[in-house]
């Protein structure tokens, strides 16, 4: 029974690295330094990865950037005429300093010694800097315009140095006497490079003005001018005395390679003026007139590797061979945003990804070197495979589609067929899915078409053609038997055909919006569809009713397909998000959040191992299935967890306290440490257990249970332990021990607000039982002046009836008048009594009234 999967990682990530701007590179050639916004990305030649990236202010823009000879510093200079040194093997930064020029800097070198820097600037004038000494040595000027180039003297001795701007100059500037010793007109138009030869008495400079001069440099004078007849944007010098037979380079005479804004390079012969090899450089041009994306911006030899590195305007860097000038390596340093993807090949070990770009791009995924295929004229909208017979089938928005085919020995493409027919865009394409005979296209013209693929036949044949939508179709799938398919539109609706003359056997009407991808299922009769409207439903074929409905993207879903024999789906959408979901249980099980756009292409391997994702954010990323590594490490942290649940149980039960709370710790159980504690504290000596229990703790460990302090100081019933706890802290450490505590900063702020509340609490408390205590007493007081006063006025009426103290006996003797008297009398005096009190109990009932209304108003002005 297959497994169900819980979970991805991404174990590659494949992002733009290269977005403009010239290359540095490595003595040794293995490294390759290219600018990307506010970054220099280091990439390894040997694997296509990026090994370091030195990244600046966010707002901080690369303008140029310059490695030293020996390759231990990176200079960079940004927008905000900053310089800064990189030591970028260890990615710190080890001096910054302002460039001093007025705007930003447009071209930068160092000598052969990497002590002596030149920036060029766009403000026309030109600084020399001491990298050891720290200060600037030169201020040269005297150029107009943009400084484009600057280059040393190869021979130090001379220091001399070479620039050229704007105004289409090239001056010679004398490092000794800081002044301009020779200033040549030599070209009409912006010079693009300057190339000295190894002994350094000739150089040649290359310019927009179509020409290449060669020049004599003890004379500083130009002599000879050779017509390339295309805007020279690079010059290689090729070694002397070196023989490429294959290239018509002999050692009759010094040879040069120019590099031309038309996509071309041409080896010339200098000492006969003649071009001896010419070739387009495999970038798919078809003649000289073609410009535009494929210009060549730059161009070097290595001389380690015997091979031509080649940079083109669209962010392509492609590798030759020397001999034959054959591809060896190619890069897309910008793919732009990806539309869609396939894996292809023996294991899957290519990717087929179609960008926004009439170039369809095949990269090895270990490598991640990239052959660039030229032949649609417009952008590549969808791909599909059939990994069975490595063939490829390509949709674009030129109305036509193109067949493939990946040589699985070399790993190379080739187109080997066309098909014409649609009358708009094609937006999908699919393979049939036993034997890849035929595919099914379908786009902005509403219609379908089945294409017989047969044998490599360039031209492709149309089986049938039927209307099948009213607005743009957008998926098509085909059933795992190839008797069905299945069509998905924009107009809301999904609609199933039999393959066999493409006539219509049910629709899928419930979307409330356009439905972008559609799938079978592997072993089921159901299909599965994806929609703007943010949900994937699962429809039944034999009734064509939705029997599932799935809910979770907050956007469009552009993409689902089918995992784990048919019992799990997979979608991404334009929230930039990956969900799997789980058909049984309807439920959501894992999202994943790496995009940071629209996610267009996903892709699914055969072993389902593997899933690719691509977006509108110019990032490919490679997802392994760890779903068993997951539950194997959580299945080991609960048994550990377990084991340990048990050896603290065991602890508190032996009362080692000690080592209880420091295992309670490590476990992250603040509660469990609470209770610990609490523990300590009921014995009889409990203080003093509990101070000599806390002062035993580690530094780490004290600063853990301050930490869950902050825990227990937010619920009423433990603040009292957390206070007293905090109190023995701070009374057995100084402010300077507590300060070296890694969490004190946050421990106390966790603290301060409920430490606050709970002492204003405790304060309101107090003054109330006092209140009620004065209340109690001035109440008592009351009673007592009562009892007195009633007291003395019955002795005072018996001092009345017997004036001569006669005594009692005498007198016991009453008349019934006396008697009826002394009971008024009596009454009287006690509805005195009880009136007097009523009045002073109002009297205090009104002070207790007035001062509570005084704290509400307080209150009322505290919270607001």
């Amino acid at each position: 029974m297959s497994v169900l999967k819980t979970s991805f990682a991404v174990s590659q990530k494949h992002e733009a690295f290269y977005t403009g701007g010239k290359i540095q590179r490595s003595q040794n050639g293995e490294l390759l330094f290219c600018g990307c916004g506010n970054k220099v990305n280091v990439l390894d030649v040997t694997t296509g990865k990026v090994t370091e990236t030195l990244e600046q202010e966010e707002d901080e823009e690369i303008t140029c950037y310059c490695i030293t000879p020996d390759d231990k510093y990176l200079i960079v200079a940004t927008r905000h005429l900053v310089l800064r040194q990189w030591l970028w093997k260890e990615k710190s930064i080890t001096r910054t300093w302002k460039a001093i020029h007025n705007s930003a800097v447009t071209a930068m070198t160092f000598d052969k010694t990497s002590t002596l820097l030149a920036t060029g600037s766009s403000d026309s004038s030109i600084k020399l800097w001491d990298i050891e000494r720290q200060y600037c040595t030169h201020n040269l000027r005297g150029h107009q315009g943009v400084v484009s180039v600057v280059e040393f003297h190869p021979i130090q001795e001379k220091l001399q140095l070479f620039s050229s701007a704007n105004d289409n100059k090239v001056r010679v500037w004398d490092l000794v006497k800081s002044t301009c010793i020779a200033e040549i007109e030599a070209h009409f138009s912006v010079v693009t490079s300057l190339c000295f030869s190894i002994d350094g008495k000739t150089l040649y400079s290359g310019g927009r003005d179509n020409i290449l001069a060669v020049w004599d440099v003890e004379k500083l004078q130009v002599t000879k001018t050779i017509p390339i007849l295309e805007n020279v944007e690079s010059v290689v010098l090729l070694p002397e005395n070196s023989e490429y037979p294959n290239l018509n380079v002999t050692e009759d005479g010094n040879h040069v390679i120019t590099f031309g804004s038309k996509g071309s390079m041409k080896i010339w012969n200098v000492k006969k003026s003649k071009c001896v090899f010419s070739k387009f450089m495999g970038l798919g041009l078809k003649s000289e007139t073609e410009t535009g994306s494929q210009t060549i911006t730059q161009a070097w030899f290595t001389e380690s590797e015997q091979n031509l590195t080649v940079v083109v305007a669209d962010h392509t860097i492609s590798m030759y061979t020397i001999e034959n000038i054959e591809i060896q390596k190619q890069f897309c340093g910008y793919t732009d945003e990806i539309l869609d993807l396939q894996f292809i090949g023996k294991d899957d070990s290519h990717l087929v990804v179609c960008t926004n770009s009439e170039n369809l791009k095949v990269y090895n995924v270990k490598t991640w070197s990239c052959q660039i295929l030229h032949g649609h004229t417009d952008i590549v909208l969808s791909v599909a495979v059939h990994k069975d017979t490595n063939m490829i089938a390509t949709a674009s928005k030129d109305n036509s589609i193109r067949m493939w085919n990946l040589d699985p020995e070399t790993g190379m493409v080739h187109c080997c067929g066309e098909g014409q027919g649609h009358t708009s865009s094609v937006g999908s394409i699919i393979f049939s899915s036993l034997s890849g005979k035929f595919v099914v296209s379908g786009g902005e013209d509403c219609t379908i078409k089945m294409w017989d693929v047969g044998d490599a036949k360039y031209n492709l044949h149309c089986r049938a053609t039927e209307r099948a939508h009213d607005k743009d179709i957008n998926s098509i799938a085909v059933s795992p038997n190839d008797k069905y398919i299945v069509t998905a539109s924009q107009d809301k609706t999904a609609k199933l055909w039999v393959s066999k003359d493409l006539s219509m056997i049910g629709v899928l009407r419930g979307h409330r919006k356009g439905i972008w991808c559609v799938q079978f299922s592997p072993v089921d009769q159901c299909a599965v569809t994806s929609s703007a409207d943010g949900t994937i439903k699962i429809w039944s074929l034999s009734d064509f009713t939705c029997v599932k409905t799935f809910e979770g993207h907050d956007s469009s879903v552009l993409r689902v397909v089918f995992l784990t024999r048919g019992m799990q789906l997979l979608s991404c959408g334009s929230d930039g998000l990956l969900k799997i979901w789980t058909i049984k249980t309807n439920e959501c099980v894992k999202t994943f959040d790496e995009h940071d756009d629209k996610v267009w292409g996903l892709a699914v391997s055969s072993d389902e191992n593997r899933v690719i994702t691509g977006g509108a954010d110019s990032t490919i990323l490679e997802w392994q299935d760890i779903t068993q590594e997951v539950e194997d490490t959580t299945r080991k942290e609960q048994e550990q967890f377990i084991i340990r649940e048990q050896e603290l149980s065991n602890l508190i039960q032996q009362k080692k306290y000690h080592k209880a709370i420091a295992l309670a710790i490590k476990l992250e159980q603040p509660f469990r440490v609470l209770t610990i504690l609490k523990e300590i504290l009921a014995s009889q000596s409990g203080v003093e257990d509990l101070q000599a229990t806390l002062q035993k703790l580690r530094q780490d460990q004290l600063d853990a249970v301050l930490r869950f302090c902050g825990q227990w100081n937010t619920n009423s019933k433990n603040c009292h332990e957390a206070q007293f706890i905090l109190s023995i802290v701070l009374k057995s450490y100084t402010a300077e021990d507590l300060l070296k505590f890694p969490n004190m900063k946050s421990t106390i702020e966790s603290l301060l607000p409920y430490t606050e509340r709970h002492f204003n609490r405790l304060t309101r408390l107090q003054q109330q039982a006092m209140f009620v205590e004065y209340t109690w007493q001035c109440m008592k007081g009351i009673t007592d002046i009562n009892s007195s006063e009633t007291e003395d006025r019955v002795g005072q009426f018996v001092i009345d009836k017997n004036p001569n103290n006669v005594d009692d006996d005498e007198n016991m003797e009453m008349s019934d008048e006396d008697e009826d008297k002394m009971k008024h009398s009596n009454l009287v005096s006690k509805m005195e009594e009880n009136s007097k009190l009523s009045l002073k109990r109002r009297k205090i009932r009104k002070k207790i009234d007035s001062r509570k209304r005084v704290k509400q108003a307080v209150n009322k002005k505290k919270r607001k």
